[in-house]
């Protein structure tokens, strides 16, 4: 997703960002933030379920060849949910974005954020496949800012994603949200780096 002279490019551009603020930005990139492998197993069991009716009005199949054809059916449908894209397209967009929120949140107590001295950890999360970018802040940050001050370096971010632009992307991003952080959680002496300002990247 991201070549190694893109994940210098990213943690140069944190490293930038926190120059500036005493907050510690960190930068993590999914393919996909959940595997939905019940989605194609829930897809067969309602329309193997649903195709009898049909099939007794329409035709003048026998009872066996009814349980044959939704045999066929609920198989056709768990070997394309094999297809990682198919098995996306399944789960409804609602479920899609829930999955990445926990995702986020999961990685954001995973990775340490909430650890620095004075709780001013950021996590800048983007879920390719699921098209969703979050920020999550620890709570010296979130006192000091409201979620829809991350709005705009959300939607470049995304906007970018969907270009296939994601280096920029991230880039800009993580300026915007430094810009932000700088006036809020200004640099203060003697500030440490606390947190590594390489991108993750999860595969």
């Amino acid at each position: 997703m991201l070549g190694r002279s893109g994940r210098d490019r990213v943690s140069e551009a944190v490293r930038a960002a926190e120059a500036t603020t005493s907050g510690e930005i960190v930068v993590l990139v999914a393919r996909q933030a959940g595997l939905y492998r019940s989605a194609p197993l829930v897809l067969a069991l309602v329309m193997a379920l649903a195709l009898p009716g049909p099939l007794i009005l329409l035709t003048p199949w026998s009872a066996a060849s009814i349980a044959l054809a939704q045999a066929a059916l609920a198989l056709v449908i768990l070997l394309a949910g094999a297809d990682s894209r198919l098995r996306l397209a399944l789960v409804p967009r609602s479920i899609r974005r829930s999955r990445a929120h926990e995702a986020a949140l999961r990685e954001f107590a995973a990775r340490g954020v909430s650890r620095t001295r004075g709780r001013t950890g950021i996590l800048i999360y983007l879920a390719c496949a699921e098209g969703h970018a979050e920020i999550v802040a620890d709570t010296a940050v979130a006192s000091r800012l409201p979620s829809a001050a991350w709005s705009g370096a959300i939607t470049v971010l995304l906007e970018a994603l969907r270009r296939g632009e994601m280096e920029s992307g991230l880039v800009a991003a993580i300026g915007q949200v430094g810009t932000i952080l700088a006036d809020a959680l200004p640099a203060a002496p003697g500030d440490s780096d606390e947190l590594p300002n390489r991108v993750i990247v999860l595969d």
